[in-house]
């Protein structure tokens, strides 16, 4: 397994100078397993001056809604360097997922997965798979931007950016120049979200085209899903949306052998959080049972990232030579391959006796002493030319007939924005719609213009419009402005029309 930083804290490579980092214990497992990985950073020589913040289900309790308090805040964004053990947010109240959160605070746009297999101390199916998901972290459906319009319908927005493309994509290509990786892999779902995973995938195309030494390949998500599942082998490096990245990750990481085993890297310009993939699992929590590896492999990330490689080499070959002597704990033991079963603190013991031993089996550690990727700043581009030639209106209507609808809709009608498609959930109804569409509530009214007239059009009269369609009797829920850009129509068209 290797990690190649982007953050200027790692140009003190070489150091002997304690390094501040922030800790939080978290809930259900956190403790156990934070407790453990210190344990075996210390026992290892990890030169690091900690600072312990308390986050998580106490602070969301106790009134805090974000889960983290101001004080907690400064902690990491002082040191930089914030290793976090699962957490639990509480279910209802509105309470806000705290990892998503400090990933967006905080800019920390890229996450890392290592998946790989430990066959045959492991059990997979998989027993030559190694690779890197690396997975946009800030925009995508987890902006978490959500609303109720109607009776029937809730919306969730989808935000992809040119600069939050540009950033993931150039670091997945740096990351596999770095670490000697031969391929990158873009998934999206760009044959259906045209204008969304469609700007990631032409991102992937214009950079990737900067570094003709490294192949490149593009798989609709669905069917690259099924062949990472299937032959993990067949991929090296992958970078994909928020999404997306989520769900791949969980799925590499369980075919590699287990979940627990697996740790994340969340890599900002700035600052750089360090976790476990998996969650708190309150039900294993103070039964000495939890397999801390997931947050060691992070810990072990961080230490390459702060430029311990020397301490990092150490605790991952000693904990490749625990796995290859058989001490397991409960979650990968297997009758035939494991030889002790050990719970949360015996298992720490077992690496730190192995600490200066190296695998006989399993390839043995070296991590990389270059120089780290310089953090991506995104230079923006000269402004396209900008036309208004359109509106998209949303009410909330309770009929059934399109044709009906489309009768109190031109109404609103003026010289310039006539009614041209009603669409429901994406599917045009009208004109010319079919009767076996099922329609809810929440209606989409098309506006547009005649070519020659829609100069015309600026936002004073999109307000003056939007009182015709209240005074035709429709009640509008949002609006969205219809584009061109440099002349070429950004939005997208009703299915089936």
């Amino acid at each position: 397994m290797e990690y190649q930083t982007s953050s200027n804290v790692a140009n003190e490579k070489a150091t002997m100078v304690n390094v501040p980092i922030t800790v939080a214990k978290g809930d259900g497992i956190g403790p156990e397993i934070m407790d453990a990985t210190l344990k075996i950073l210390t026992a290892a020589g990890a030169r690091l001056d900690i600072e312990e913040i308390e986050v998580g289900e106490k602070v969301y309790l106790s009134g805090n809604t974000s889960g983290i308090s101001e004080e907690s805040w400064n902690s990491i964004r002082r040191t930089k360097i914030f290793l976090k053990a699962p957490i639990t947010t509480p279910q209802g109240g509105g309470y806000k997922s705290l990892n998503v959160t400090t990933r967006k605070m905080l800019g920390l746009y890229s996450n890392v997965r290592p998946c790989m297999s430990f066959h045959p101390y492991i059990e997979t199916k998989h027993p030559n798979m190694d690779l890197v998901i690396i997975r946009e972290n800030e925009e995508d459906l987890y902006a978490g931007i959500e609303h109720q319009q109607t009776d029937e319908v809730v919306q969730c927005l989808k935000l992809i950016s040119r600069p939050g493309c540009e950033r993931i994509v150039r670091y997945a290509f740096e990351y596999a120049r770095q670490n000697g990786r031969k391929k990158v892999t873009c998934f999206t779902k760009d044959n259906i979200m045209k204008a969304t995973d469609g700007l990631f995938h032409k991102v992937f195309d214009e950079v990737g085209a900067e570094y003709p030494e490294i192949e490149k390949e593009h798989w609709i998500v669905d069917i690259g899903a099924a062949k990472l599942a299937d032959t993990p082998e067949a991929f090296d490096v992958i970078v994909t949306l928020n999404l997306y990245g989520d769900i791949l990750s969980d799925v590499a990481a369980q075919i590699a052998g287990s979940v627990g085993i697996a740790g994340s890297a969340n890599i900002g310009t700035e600052v750089a959080m360090f976790e476990a993939i998996h969650g708190s699992a309150p039900r294993r929590a103070g039964q000495d049972m939890a397999n801390p590896s997931g947050l060691l492999q992070g810990a072990i990330m961080m230490l390459v990232h702060i430029g311990q490689t020397d301490v990092a080499e150490k605790i991952q070959n000693a904990w490749l030579r625990t796995m290859e002597d058989g001490v397991h704990t409960y979650d990968i033991f297997k009758e035939g391959v494991s030889k002790e079963k050990v719970g949360t603190s015996a298992f720490a013991d077992a690496v730190i006796a192995r600490l200066g031993q190296k695998p006989a089996h399993l390839k043995t550690v070296e991590y990389s002493s270059s120089t780290p990727a310089k953090p991506f700043v995104y230079k923006r581009k000269e402004a396209a030319e900008k036309e208004l030639v359109g509106i998209d209106v949303f009410v909330h209507w309770r009929g059934t007939e399109p044709d009906e609808l489309a009768a109190i809709a031109q109404r609103a009608n003026d010289d310039c924005l006539q009614l041209s498609m009603i669409s429901n959930r994406g599917i045009k109804v009208w004109p010319h719609g079919f009767r076996e569409t099922f329609c809810t509530d929440h209606w989409r009214l098309r506006f547009t213009c005649n070519e020659k007239d829609h100069l015309k059009i600026h936002n004073k009269m999109i307000s003056r419009f939007l009182d015709r369609v209240t005074d035709a009797g429709l009640e509008y829920v949002k609006t969205e402005h219809l584009f061109k850009f440099n002349g070429v129509e950004a939005f997208s068209l009703g299915q089936g029309q």
